[in-house]
C-alpha cells in the first residue's frame, strides 16, 4: 500500500504520482521518495523496474526474517531495520504498581505470549510482549524507497521533519535515510525505560516473603520474561550499531557521503541503547540469582523448623520405646482404659 511518493524539489518536498516519478529522476538536484506499508510481490516488482533495484536486496525484502544489516550493491544501499512495539497489555502490566496487577499479566502473557500466529512473511511476530515487524530501505543516488511491514506507528513525522529541514535535504536521499533510521531507533527508547523500570520494580519487591503477593516461582518467571525482551532488543540494536559503524567511518557509501555526521549521532543512540540492554540484561541475571539465593535461605529455614520438630519427637520417641519393650512394671501399664 502506497504511503506517499513525493519529490525533493527546491528544498521542499512536494507530493507526484507514480506516473511522474521518471520525469523527476531526471531534473538535476531533484531525488524521489516513495513509501509503502505491507507491500507485496507485485508491489515490490514495480519498484524493481522504477528504479533498478537489485534483484538480491529485493529478495531478501520478499522473504523477511531478515537480521538487522545494511548491504550495498554498487551504488545502492539496502538496509533492514527492526521495528519493535509493546503491546497494550504489556504496557499496563510494566506501569502498575500494585503486586496483584502485576501476578495478573504475568499469568496473562504467559498466556498470549506463546505459541502466536506469524504474520505474512514473518512480520509483526510477538514475543514476551513485544511486536516485532521489519523495515526495508532502498537508497539510491537518486532514489529512496521505505517498506514498513506490520508496524502500526506512521512515520509521517519524519516526512515533515524532513520538510523542516531543507539543508538537510539537500544532501540528496542520504538525509531521508538519516532521519527514518534516527526515527526507529528513537521509538526504541520509551520502551526500553519501561523494561528499566519493570525491573526496578521487581528488585524492590524482591525481598517480600511469601505473605506477600509475588512469591518466588512467580518473580522469576517475570525476570525471566523482562531478560528474554531485552534480548529481542539486543538481536535488533547490536547489528544494527555495527551497521551504521560504516556509514560515518570508513569508506562510506556514495549516497551517505554527505551525511555522515547525522549518521554519527545515530551511532551514538545506538551505543547507548546497547550498553542500557547490557546493564539490564546483567541486573536481571543478579536479580535471578538472588531470588534464588532467596529461595534456598528460606528452604535452610524450613529445614531448621523440621530438624528442631524433629529432635523433640525423637526424645518421646526414644522414651516409649524403651519403656515399652523392655519393662514389665510400668505405671498404668494395667489400668482398665
Amino acid at each position: 500500500m502506497l504511503i506517499h511518493c513525493v519529490a525533493h524539489r527546491h528544498g521542499r518536498l512536494v507530493d507526484i504520482r507514480p506516473d511522474e516519478i521518471h520525469p523527476c529522476l531526471n531534473q538535476p538536484d531533484s531525488f524521489v521518495w516513495v513509501a509503502l506499508r505491507d507491500s507485496d510481490s507485485e508491489e515490490l516488482s514495480r519498484m524493481q523496474s522504477l528504479f533498478g533495484l537489485h534483484e538480491l536486496a529485493v529478495e531478501d525484502a520478499n522473504h523477511g526474517h531478515q537480521r538487522p544489516k545494511i548491504d550495498e550493491y554498487d551504488d545502492e544501499i539496502f538496509a533492514v531495520m527492526h521495528l519493535i512495539e509493546q503491546k497494550k497489555d504489556a504496557a499496563k502490566a510494566e506501569d502498575a504498581t500494585a503486586d496483584a496487577e502485576i501476578e495478573t499479566s504475568v499469568s496473562a502473557e504467559g498466556e498470549s505470549g506463546q505459541n502466536e500466529p506469524v504474520g505474512k512473511s514473518g512480520f509483526n511476530s510477538k514475543m514476551h510482549g513485544l511486536s516485532v515487524s521489519e523495515m526495508h530501505i532502498f537508497v539510491g543516488p537518486r532514489y529512496i524507497v521505505s517498506i514498513q511491514n506490520g508496524y502500526h506507528r506512521n512515520l509521517h513525522d519524519v516526512r515533515s521533519r524532513c520538510e523542516h529541514e531543507p539543508k538537510g535535504l539537500a544532501h540528496g536521499p542520504g538525509f531521508v535515510f538519516y532521519a527514518l533510521m534516527d526515527a526507529v531507533v528513537d521509538s526504541y527508547f520509551p520502551i526500553i525505560e519501561r523494561l528499566s523500570g519493570a525491573i526496578e520494580h521487581m528488585e524492590a519487591r524482591m525481598f517480600i516473603n511469601a505473605n506477600g503477593v509475588l512469591n518466588n516461582r512467580q518473580s522469576i518467571r517475570r525476570l525471566y520474561r523482562l531478560k528474554r525482551r531485552a534480548s529481542v532488543f539486543k538481536h535488533a540494536v547490536t547489528p544494527l550499531m555495527e551497521a551504521a559503524g560504516h556509514l560515518y567511518s570508513g569508506r562510506v557509501p556514495d549516497v551517505c557521503e554527505d551525511s555522515e555526521h547525522y549518521f554519527r549521532d545515530v551511532y551514538d543512540h545506538l551505543t547507548r541503547i546497547n550498553a542500557a540492554l547490557d546493564n539490564m540484561r546483567d541486573a536481571v541475571t543478579t536479580a535471578i540469582q538472588v531470588n534464588l539465593a532467596l529461595v534456598t535461605i528460606d528452604q535452610t529455614e524450613v529445614n531448621k523448623k523440621l530438624a528442631a520438630w524433629a529432635g523433640i519427637f525423637a526424645v518421646v520417641t526414644a522414651l516409649v520405646g524403651v519403656w515399652g519393650m523392655n519393662f514389665e512394671f510400668m505405671p498404668e501399664l494395667h489400668w482398665k482404659f
